[in-house]
C-alpha cells in the first residue's frame, strides 16, 4: 500500500520584502542607529533583523565597525538584487491598484538621447488628452540599460537608437531619423566647415559613443582614416560628451541634439550618416491596462 505524504509546506524563503527595505536603509546609511531612526524601528529590532538575515542566507552581509558598517562583497550583491526585486514590487503594487476602474496609473519609459523624444511627447500629451490621470515616468537610459530594464520588468517601454538587437521585442518605428556629425568648439578650425569628412579628422582627438554597436558603425564611416583616430574616451549622455568637448578633451562624435551652446558647434558628416529609432516592449509580456493602452495608441499612429 502506497503511503500518502501530507502535503509539506514551502520552504520560506529569507529575502523578506519588509525586511529588505530594512537590509537597504542600513546599506545607504552605513550605520544602525540612523537607519532605525529613518525606518521609526528600535536599534535592537533592526540589529536583531540583520543577523536573522545574514544567518538565513548563510553569507556575511556587513563589515561592523565602532561607529560605522561597510558591506561585505555579498552585500553589494545583494544590494543590486533587493534594489530591483523592491522596485519590481513596487510597480506591481501600482499596477494592481490602478487595474480598478479608470485607466490610470503609471508607465516607465528608459528614453535615449533622441530627435524621437519629440515625436513620443507628442504621443504623450495626445494620450493624456484621452486619459489625463496617466502618469509618464521617463528615465534617460542608453540602449543596453533599457534593455536591461524591459527584462527585469522595471520598464513598460523603451525608446531605443539603432543599431539595436531587437528580436526578443515588439516594437512600433517612430519614422524620425537621428544625423550624425561632430561636435567642436567654436574655436576649432573644424567649426569653419560646412560638413565634415573623414580625411578632415586625420590627426584628431575623438569623444566617441561607448556602445560597441555604435562605434562599429563610427570606424566603418571613418573608412582608412580609422587608424590616424585617437580616442580619448566615451560617453554615453550628449550632456556629459559636450562638457568635455567643451573643456578640451577632444572632438564628440554626436547626435544632433540640444546640447550646443555659444561655445560649441555642430558640424553634420559627408557622406552623412544617419539613425532610426523604436519603441519596444518585451514580447509575451504581461502589461499594466495603462501600458497596453498606450501600445495600442502608438500601433494607431502607425502608417499603413
Amino acid at each position: 500500500m502506497t503511503e500518502i505524504l501530507p502535503p509539506q509546506k514551502p520552504a520560506k524563503s529569507p529575502l523578506d520584502l519588509h525586511v529588505l527595505r530594512y537590509f537597504l536603509a542600513v546599506a545607504e546609511e552605513r550605520n544602525i542607529t540612523w537607519a532605525a531612526e529613518l525606518l521609526q524601528v528600535s536599534q535592537p529590532t533592526l540589529s536583531r533583523q540583520l543577523r536573522k538575515l545574514e544567518e538565513d542566507l548563510g553569507v556575511p552581509l556587513f563589515v561592523r565597525g565602532a561607529k560605522t558598517i561597510d558591506l561585505t562583497a555579498e552585500g553589494h550583491l545583494l544590494v543590486d538584487r533587493a534594489q530591483t526585486l523592491i522596485a519590481l514590487a513596487d510597480k506591481t503594487e501600482r499596477e494592481l491598484r490602478d487595474s480598478q476602474g479608470n485607466l490610470n496609473g503609471s508607465i516607465a519609459i528608459g528614453c535615449a538621447e533622441s530627435r524621437s523624444m519629440t515625436y513620443l511627447a507628442r504621443r504623450i500629451a495626445a494620450f493624456r488628452e484621452l486619459h489625463p490621470q496617466i502618469r509618464f515616468d521617463i528615465r534617460t537610459l542608453t540602449a543596453d540599460l533599457t534593455q536591461e530594464r524591459l527584462e527585469q520588468g522595471l520598464l513598460d517601454l523603451g525608446l531605443m537608437s539603432e543599431p539595436v538587437a531587437v528580436d526578443r521585442y515588439d516594437y512600433v518605428r517612430t519614422h524620425v531619423t537621428d544625423r550624425w556629425g561632430m561636435l567642436v568648439r567654436a574655436d576649432s578650425p573644424l567649426a569653419e566647415l560646412t560638413v565634415i569628412r573623414p580625411q578632415d579628422l586625420v590627426g584628431a582627438t575623438m569623444i566617441l559613443p561607448y556602445r560597441p554597436e555604435v562605434q562599429r558603425e563610427v570606424l566603418n564611416w571613418f573608412g582608412d582614416v580609422a587608424p590616424q583616430i585617437t580616442i580619448a574616451a566615451t560617453f554615453n549622455l550628449s550632456m556629459n560628451a559636450a562638457t568635455m568637448v567643451r573643456n578640451g578633451v577632444g572632438i564628440s562624435f554626436s547626435f544632433d541634439v540640444p546640447v550646443v551652446d555659444d561655445g560649441l558647434r555642430f558640424r553634420p558628416l559627408s557622406p552623412k550618416m544617419e539613425t532610426g529609432s523604436v519603441i519596444a516592449w518585451k514580447k509575451g509580456q504581461s502589461m499594466s491596462p495603462a501600458a497596453a493602452a498606450f501600445i495600442e495608441f502608438l500601433r494607431a499612429d502607425e502608417p499603413a
